[in-house]
């Protein structure tokens, strides 16, 4: 691997952090061409890149992302939270895209190598991480609707703070009915850049309501709950956590995953199944709804207080982090952050 001078500096940035508002001196690329497949992997310094306007990303976008975070440990090392899952989501995403699928051991090699040269990048507050973007994106100068020839696989870093602009507080969703983010059959189980861009508008509509999140919901029948714009949703009804079944649709969280294991290992009741949003108000004014959190890289456990349907506002716990959410994100956390055991194997050590 090829690797660069450390020359390269740019001034660190000064608290607060936010997310995704500063990134690195430096960054990991490697370039794909068909016919020879994945090559130069290197560290170069993070400067602007110039791309023909007929650059296929730009019309079709045909590109996938991942998110991860590098973490502060109690020694001064780093560590990253199970990487190999998001490699091998990554290059499931990149097949239902017609991405060439990569080599995951050279992304992590490259992602350690980039993290040991960026140490000095990662926060040490409490609910700070050096935030990872992995994307690849098509990059062959050419229009028609075809699959490109070329990709730039490329992984920046961005030390970041908290998710949501107000902290851990409890966040407020919008139950989202007109619009609809992903179907079965296409591409919600992906990380792909369509995704997201779909989402936006529900998104901004929401925030002008005061709202931090939207709430989706099915496109056949506007009738289950999928996930939050960033998160998966879980709720606790009668003693049960249940979160939405993967069907297709739904993006298979990482966090999700490991907070359903420990829940497992915990003997909580827990249920992947299809939960209509009917269901979820009624449990809200029966008294069922205990609580209700997402889940995601980004904001880790993030306790839901409030969700709005059809006019009115089903409060979960009085708008405060119940019992389980509250092991969950302390458990997560401590496990990231070295400061709890790491029975699975989950914490990557990198320094």
């Amino acid at each position: 691997m090829k690797f660069v001078p450390c020359s390269f500096r740019k001034p660190k940035p000064t608290p607060p952090l936010g997310f995704g508002r500063y990134f690195t001196d430096y960054m990991f690329t490697m370039r794909y061409r068909e016919g020879e497949g994945w090559l130069e992997p290197s560290i170069e310094p993070n400067v602007p890149v110039s791309f023909d306007l007929a650059t296929s990303i730009f019309h079709y976008a045909q590109g996938v992302f991942e998110g991860m975070k590098a973490f502060r440990q109690p020694d001064g090392g780093l560590a990253v939270f199970r990487p190999d899952e998001n490699w091998k989501r990554m290059n499931n995403s990149a097949d239902r895209l017609c991405i060439p699928r990569f080599d995951e051991g050279v992304a992590e090699e490259g992602l350690e190598e980039l993290l040991r040269l960026e140490r000095e990048w990662v926060p040490e507050g409490k609910g700070t991480a050096l935030y990872i973007r992995p994307a690849i994106i098509a990059t062959r100068p050419a229009l028609g609707v075809h699959a490109s020839s070329e990709y730039l696989f490329f992984i920046i870093l961005s030390p970041v703070g908290n998710y949501f602009g107000h902290g851990a507080e409890p966040t407020k969703l919008l139950v989202e009915e007109n619009f609809c983010r992903a179907f079965p059959g296409g591409t919600g189980e992906a990380k792909c850049l369509g995704n997201y861009a779909v989402s936006l508008k529900a998104g901004e509509l929401a925030a002008r309501q005061g709202f931090d999140q939207v709430l989706w919901l099915d496109a056949a029948e506007r009738k289950y709950v999928e996930e939050v714009g960033s998160m998966n949703i879980f709720f606790v009804i009668g003693g049960e956590v249940v979160t939405p079944a993967l069907v297709g649709s739904i993006l298979p969280g990482i966090t999700r995953k490991s907070c359903l294991s420990i829940l497992r290992e915990r003997g909580y009741r827990v249920s992947e199944r299809r939960i209509s949003i009917d269901e979820v108000a009624e449990a809200a004014e029966s008294g069922a709804l205990e609580e209700a959190f997402g889940t995601g890289t980004a904001a880790v456990v993030a306790p839901v207080g409030l969700i709005r349907y059809r006019g009115h506002d089903y409060v979960v716990r009085d708008g405060k982090a119940g019992k389980i959410t509250q092991m969950l994100y302390d458990t997560v956390t401590g496990i990231q952050n070295g400061l709890l055991p790491d029975p699975h194997g989950w914490r990557r050590r990198v320094l």
